[in-house]
């Protein structure tokens, strides 16, 4: 049975991938996983970066690292939660630099389902996490998939605006023409990096200017 995702504009950007041992390989492995373990998120938000929006539609990517290990947090959106989980301090960093840029107070709902449906891709480098471990999905091919991501997304479109926050981001996006594609580097919102460069960095202006300058409609941050 061939891999499907509910966009048919990435099953038809992306079946080379599905097609590969690897990434049959990593569905085995996850659903092994799943048999004696908790693992965030559940199956059916997995792929909810991607299923959020056609691929044709993306203007944003926002890459972030791991899901969220804690219960109830990872929805499938990179540092995204359910409305009503507390925010974890990276997305409360996130929202302290939105509102410092553009004026925007999001105090109550951390969920940022709204920024995908307007073209904000919110891509994890690994799609998947047991509770309570970070990184223990790591290194078993979700990096080779969601590489895959971004090369087609760089590859395919233009004018698309990468967000890299911190190192680990930025070794990803090596692949990106920056003469076709505008790129945000940056620290990460972690409270650990947040004062080395994240704070003033006003990513979300910047964002929406780039789009205005392409010719593309600004993201309305506000949820």
């Amino acid at each position: 049975m061939s891999f499907k995702l509910q966009h048919t504009s990435w099953n038809t950007v992306l079946q080379s991938e599905f097609e590969k041992p690897y990434f049959k390989d990593l569905q085995a492995f996850v659903a092994q996983e799943r048999e004696t373990k908790t693992i965030y998120p559940p199956q059916e938000q997995v792929f909810k970066a991607l299923e959020s929006l056609d691929f044709s539609d993306v203007k944003v990517v926002i890459l972030g690292q791991d899901p969220y290990h804690g219960e109830f947090q990872a929805n499938g959106l990179a540092f995204s939660v359910h409305k009503g989980v507390k925010f974890p301090p990276s997305l409360k960093n996130i929202f302290k630099e939105l509102e410092e840029d553009l004026g925007i107070k999001n105090i109550h709902n951390g969920d940022l389902s709204s920024w995908a449906k307007q073209g904000v891709l919110l891509l994890n480098a690994t799609l998947t996490v047991e509770a309570s471990k970070a990184g223990s999905h790591q290194k078993k091919g979700w990096e080779m998939f969601t590489d895959a991501v971004i090369e087609r997304v760089a590859t395919e479109l233009e004018h698309v605006v990468f967000v890299l926050w911190g190192s680990y981001a930025q070794k990803k996006g090596k692949m990106i023409d920056r003469s076709k594609h505008f790129v945000i580097e940056t620290a990460h919102p972690s409270p650990l990096s947040v004062y080395r460069g994240f704070y003033g960095s006003k990513p979300f202006s910047k964002i929406n200017d780039y789009l205005v300058e392409t010719g593309q409609e600004p993201i309305n941050w506000q949820i």
